[in-house]
């Protein structure tokens, strides 16, 4: 306000009066209190003048909404504090690896940035307790991965899947030396192929992937239909792993490969009931012993 203007003595008292009405009617609707007058002073032509003004406190006792909103806030922000965030335990495995795994062999993951050649396809079930990398220590680059209920191979026959996807990417194009379909026990897929009742004809994805192994139980039923269902079940997991191996050969780019000899056939089975591994190989070629094109070779057992 410039220095020089002048303002009327009855106009300065008018103003401090409706302020001080003003004041009284907001302690007539909340919990605030008029506090202990002090003195303010007005320049009034060329004069001071004291006039009193007043201090506004707000109430020392909270509204009782107040409080009741400031408690479940308080009960809010305590269950957020005992419920831990998923993610920050990733974060932490990953900051694990950027430092202690990905820095300290720093060229060798520059190098598979621009190529990858593994010398592994590995087909495994996406079950939460079989993971290849982990059970068979597979490194980045060493294994094309594919993962699916109960670890299956759907013959050429059935048309287009990411089995088959992955198959032609990692034979025709990566050129990957053997292939290993991993199955492994207590296999929910399998018990759902083996609990499918045959006059049942509703619909699902799970039923019409799992009867990719349907060969695979009637050759269960046949050789161990007398024994108890969990049995049949463990015969069938391995049963079916020699299926998809078959299966396999229907592929003609893998056909191909497998008599060239620069491609071979794998089936292993991980048993975490007691963390044992059973391995095979399958021999596919004209005129083997008995007049089979098929033949198991190099069997083992790791416990």
């Amino acid at each position: 306000m410039p220095s020089n203007l002048r303002i009327p003595l009855s106009s300065a008292v008018l103003f401090v009066s409706s302020r001080i009405d003003d004041f009284l009617k907001i302690s007539d609707t909340s919990s605030l209190s008029v506090g202990r007058p002090r003195s303010v002073g007005f320049k009034v032509s060329g004069s001071v003048k004291r006039k009193t003004s007043l201090t506004v406190h707000s109430s020392k006792e909270p509204l009782e909404l107040t409080a009741e909103l400031k408690e479940k806030q308080k009960i809010t922000i305590e269950e957020k504090d005992d419920t831990m965030d998923p993610f920050e335990e990733l974060k932490d495995r990953f900051l694990h690896f950027k430092n202690q795994v990905y820095l300290e062999n720093l060229d060798h993951y520059q190098n598979l940035s621009d190529i990858q050649t593994p010398k592994f396809m590995v087909i495994a079930c996406a079950d939460s307790r079989v993971c290849p990398s982990n059970i068979l220590g597979f490194q980045p680059g060493e294994a094309f991965t594919i993962r699916n209920i109960a670890n299956l191979v759907p013959p050429f026959q059935h048309g287009a899947s990411e089995v088959s996807a992955g198959l032609e990417f990692a034979v025709n194009s990566l050129q990957v030396a053997n292939i290993l379909v991993v199955g492994h026990s207590r296999c929910g897929g399998i018990r759902a192929l083996m609990s499918m009742k045959r006059a049942d004809k509703s619909k699902s994805f799970i039923k019409d992937w799992v009867s990719i192994g349907k060969t695979a139980r009637l050759s269960t039923e046949a050789v161990a239909g007398n024994l108890n269902f969990e049995l049949q079940c463990k015969h069938c997991e391995k049963e079916s792993l020699n299926a998809s191996l078959l299966n396999l050969l229907t592929y003609p780019w893998i056909e191909e490969r497998v008599n060239e000899g620069s491609l071979s056939l794998h089936g292993g089975y991980y048993d975490f009931t007691d963390c044992s591994f059973e391995k095979w190989t399958l021999v596919y070629r004209q005129g083997l012993e008995g007049g089979s094109k098929y033949a198991i070779k190099n069997r083992s057992f790791w416990s």
